[in-house]
Order: C-alpha cells, then sequence, then structure tokens
C-alpha cells in the first residue's frame, strides 16, 4: 500500500502537468499538386502574444527552406490560416513545421508540430501542339492533349498575367479518345482583346494537372514602301584642250670674227688718216 501511493501520486502529477500544458496542432493536406495553393491552419490554445514561424521547406536528403511565415496566437479560438504557394516547384517530399520563435513552455504530447506532404508533378501529362507565341489577329487558340483523358474532358481556365483578367472561366471543354495512347486530345479557341501573358490551367476530377503559358504580342503592321530620297551628285567633265606647240624663233648667226676685225681694221686707218691731213 505504501509503494503504491507514491506511483499513485507521480501518475496524478503527471496528469495534472499535461492537463495544464498547451496544445497546437497543426493541418495540411498531405498530396496536392504541384501548382496548387498548400493550404494549413494551425489551431493553439496559448496565451496571446505566443510567436512561432510556420516553414514550408523540402525534405529530401536534405531540408531546403522554400518559404517562411510567422505567426502570433490572437487569443481567439479561430484557427490561423497560411498558403503556400508550389508553383515551378519540383515534385517530391516536402514538410511544414511550426517553430517557436520566443519564450513558451513544451506543448502537449497530442500536438502535431509538423507534417509530410508529398507535391505531385503532373504537368509533363499536357501537350501542346498550338504556337505559345502568338499575334493578337490570331490569338488565341489552345490546342493539344492530356495523357490518359480520354473521352472524359477536361477543365480550362485562361488568365491574363499582368491584367489578372479571366479571360476564359474555369469549364470543362471536350476531348476526344486518341485510340492506343488514351490521350484526350482538345482545341479550344479564346478570344482575347489586348498583348499579354496567359496562363492557361488545365483540372481534372483528380486536381489541377498544370500550367502552360501563351504569350500574345502585337500584330504587326503592313509596311507600306516609303520613298526614299537619294541624292546624286553631279559630275562637271573638265576637258582639256592641249595647247598647240609653239614655232621655234629662228635664231640669228653670228657674226665671223675676220669680219669683225677687217672692220676694226679700217676704222683704224681712216682715223689715222684724218690725224695726218688735219697736221
Amino acid at each position: 500500500m505504501q509503494k503504491i501511493l507514491p506511483i499513485s501520486l507521480m501518475i496524478s502529477l503527471f496528469l495534472i502537468g499535461s492537463v495544464s500544458a498547451y496544445g497546437i496542432v497543426l493541418s495540411c493536406p498531405t498530396q496536392i499538386t504541384v501548382g496548387q495553393a498548400l493550404k494549413c491552419n494551425v489551431s493553439s490554445d496559448y496565451p496571446p502574444g505566443t510567436s512561432f514561424d510556420l516553414v514550408f521547406y523540402q525534405a529530401q536528403y536534405t531540408s531546403t527552406e522554400i518559404a517562411r511565415a510567422p505567426l502570433v496566437i490572437q487569443g481567439t479560438s479561430a484557427p490561423i490560416y497560411k498558403l503556400f504557394d508550389t508553383t515551378g516547384l519540383k515534385g517530391g517530399t516536402y514538410k511544414v513545421e511550426v517553430q517557436f520563435t520566443g519564450p513558451h513552455t513544451d506543448p502537449r504530447s497530442n500536438s502535431t508540430l509538423g507534417l509530410i506532404v508529398q507535391l505531385i508533378d503532373r504537368s509533363g501529362d499536357i501537350t501542346i501542339t498550338s504556337p505559345v507565341n502568338q499575334t493578337l489577329d490570331n490569338a488565341l487558340l489552345i490546342s493539344g492533349s492530356i495523357a490518359n483523358e480520354g473521352n472524359s474532358g477536361v477543365q480550362l481556365k485562361v488568365t491574363g498575367e499582368n491584367t489578372g483578367q479571366v479571360v476564359f472561366s474555369q469549364q470543362y471543354i471536350r476531348t476526344s479518345n486518341t485510340l492506343g495512347s488514351g490521350a484526350g486530345v482538345f482545341s479550344q479557341q479564346v478570344t482575347v482583346s489586348k498583348p499579354d501573358d496567359y496562363d492557361a490551367q488545365f483540372s481534372d476530377a483528380n486536381g489541377l494537372i498544370g500550367t502552360v503559358t501563351f504569350h500574345v504580342i502585337s500584330s504587326v503592321p503592313f509596311q507600306t514602301a516609303t520613298m526614299v530620297p537619294v541624292t546624286v551628285q553631279r559630275t562637271t567633265t573638265t576637258v582639256v584642250t592641249a595647247a598647240p606647240t609653239p614655232v621655234p624663233t629662228p635664231t640669228k648667226s653670228p657674226v665671223p670674227v675676220s669680219v669683225v676685225l677687217g672692220a676694226l681694221v679700217i676704222c683704224i686707218v681712216l682715223i689715222v688718216g684724218l690725224r695726218k691731213k688735219q697736221q
């Protein structure tokens, strides 16, 4: 009896401690398709002001953090919701985890602080046969096939990335079974009024399949021929006339020396003769 009493007391203290501790429960879907928003919520009876982070990371060989959301208990019984975007992620195993950031008491044993989430990548099931780059005159033709859809039909929703405008509300379009492969072939003309990047989202009864982006540009205007003035440089031709060859002027032959000397002798004789007569 004496041995039973201490054991009972210890059990009672443990139960009292467990009851008095706070609890926190994380809830998320365990499997979604890549591109869907991962919607999680946290319920807790921790006192108002208790802060923690909700961390979304890839849990492969190593943990790679993708997003972190700070949350604070507000003192109401309503769960706290948080969405994580999975667009562009690879298929595989991921985890969402509660991480306390301030002073706190350890949660009760029935608390849920972490969950494993599987992302399923179905984008490879989509085959697009229409051009992903189109002009406004021809846009927007969306054609292709979905693996294993047969005649089941596929849901299509088209939204402009820049405007956020839904140009084709989510609705089922017809698919035709392909013999042999079982793929569902589809073709849908969507009217768009302005250039933009348009996201075509495909879904079926199992959820989102994937999203394909179409790029619509302005129509190329018809360009008329433009007359470009051409400057013609006028070339002046100079005619060079050859000057006539001048007629050489005849040169006089010089007087022979003998004639000059003879004339000089005659002059001297005359002068001498004149002087003699004067005397």
